[in-house]
């Protein structure tokens, strides 16, 4: 008898706390119409198919220095752009064989995920002269990794590389083979790599020039199974911070910043490449050129998508926190103890995968801190979007909210027709095209030259560009 009632007491005790997950914590949606901003686009530039299949468009770079921009596909090419958008040459094949990466892009999530040009890129006589980094996955595991996860089954290798042109303003790449700096075992299909930058705010004499930030998700698995977004031991679920051109790491490939946060605690499990921690999935990083403020895109687990702000040693909370709440395995997320731990850094600004503005599930993509005056309608917003349905949305630069999805409103694209998310301007063309019309898009979105605001996706293998608009 006195064991039932310590069963009862306990289930009693249970209820409420099951009571208390839910799947959307956000009674408000976001607003159809409210506060809504309208931009014109214009069609930019259109990459070529690979077998018949639309460019799995990921990121798209200006490299000031020689007059270009680049853009990769997730299948291995990468390309120039010229600033009119009307050439578009293969600069550098990840995967051609002479190079012996073999990148692996099957499914959604793997493949060529980004690149960074060095700062000193076109600049004869410096150190970083005619370097550039991709990072990708790899079906050659052969290799000893320099880190491993500790569970799972190797599917593939996540690589860092560092490519030398021997001139940087040539058509195409002219230099030897590329120089591993990074190799990561991968446990799991999904969540692996994310981006790599350097911070475009940072300048000559800056503790942060030259450093390359690199994002590695946290190895995949439901609710990171591994818990290694919260070990310090571990490089997944982490920002990274290394100079390339360095040799101090364990392999001695790159160098560990003494500015780091771990690099000089005196702990020998924490890494001391470690930038920032606690991250599901970060798939975009960007700075505010005024003020050099970093933001941060992590895709949520099944609940809440999240935008932070991040700086050294912050821990974002993953796979405690899912956004500002407790993350509940398995029911969404807890609705006690909201933004409770002191030793996180929650998000300015999220949303909730089920909102009834969304056709289904969601992902939290694209990052652009807009502080040019060519879009007035956008000057000092942050912009972010949705991955699969191609919403943009904003929010104030510099009146950041406290989290939650209150301040958050909805960027459409007019062009000649009425207001439409970038999927509906697609589905749209494609159907004019006698083409079936696609079902997501996969919005991509960065700043560029003069003010730009370009849009990528991996429905059409078209570049679009934001103009102004009459909104």
């Amino acid at each position: 008898m006195r064991m039932i009632t310590r069963v009862l007491a306990a289930l009693s005790m249970a209820a409420p706390a099951c009571a208390q997950t839910t799947d959307d914590p956000f009674p408000d949606p976001i607003p159809r119409s409210d506060g809504m901003i309208q931009v014109d686009y214009a069609e930019f530039a259109v990459l070529p198919d690979i077998m018949g299949v639309a460019a799995r468009m990921m990121l798209i770079i200006d490299e000031p220095a020689t007059g270009r921009l680049f853009v990769n596909d997730m299948r291995g090419p990468l390309y120039n752009v010229s600033y009119n958008g009307l050439s578009v040459l293969r600069y550098l094949d990840v995967n051609a064989p002479a190079w012996g990466v073999r990148v692996q892009s099957s499914g959604r999530e793997r493949g060529f995920h980004s690149f960074a040009f060095h700062p000193q890129f076109a600049q004869a006589d410096t150190p970083g002269y005619g370097k550039f980094y991709t990072w990708t996955d790899t079906e050659n595991t052969q290799p000893t990794p320099d880190f491993r996860p500790g569970a799972g089954t190797r599917t593939h290798d996540t690589v860092l590389l560092e490519w030398t042109a021997r001139n940087p303003g040539a058509a195409t790449y002219d230099g030897g083979q590329p120089r591993e700096l990074i190799r990561i075992e991968q446990p799991f299909a999904n969540h692996n790599g994310g981006r790599v930058a350097f911070n475009p705010v940072a300048t000559p004499g800056d503790a942060d020039f030259g450093l390359l930030y690199v994002s590695v998700a946290d190895g995949g698995g439901r609710g990171n199974p591994s818990n290694t977004a919260q070990d310090l031991g571990s490089v997944f679920g982490k920002i990274l911070r290394i100079d390339p051109l360095g040799s101090n790491s364990a392999n001695g490939r790159y160098r560990i910043p003494v500015i780091n946060p771990f690099a000089a605690d005196q702990d020998t499990v924490s890494l001391g490449e470690i930038f920032a921690y606690g991250l599901r999935n970060a798939q975009h990083l960007a700075w505010d050129p005024s003020n050099g403020r970093m933001y941060v895109t992590d895709i949520g687990q099944r609940t809440v998508e999240e935008l932070n702000v991040v700086t050294a040693g912050d821990n974002l909370g993953w796979n405690r926190w899912e956004g500002s709440f407790l993350y509940a395995d398995g029911s969404g997320v807890s609705l006690k103890n909201q933004r409770g731990d002191l030793g996180v850094t929650y998000p300015v600004a999220e949303f909730a995968q089920p909102d009834s503005l969304f056709m289904s599930r969601v992902a939290v993509t694209g990052l652009v801190v807009y502080r040019a005056s060519d879009i007035p309608a956008l000057t000092d917003l942050v912009l972010f979007g949705d991955l699969p349905g191609g919403e943009i949305f904003y929010i104030p630069a510099d009146s950041l909210p406290s989290g939650g999805q209150d301040q958050i409103r909805r960027v459409l694209l007019t062009g000649a027709e009425q207001p439409h998310t970038l999927l509906e301007v697609i589905q749209a063309r494609q159907s004019a095209q006698g083409k079936t019309p696609a079902t997501r898009v996969d919005l991509r979105m960065y700043p560029g030259p003069q003010g730009r605001v370009f849009l990528l996706n991996k429905a059409d293998g078209l570049i679009r560009v934001l103009i102004p608009g009459e909104g």
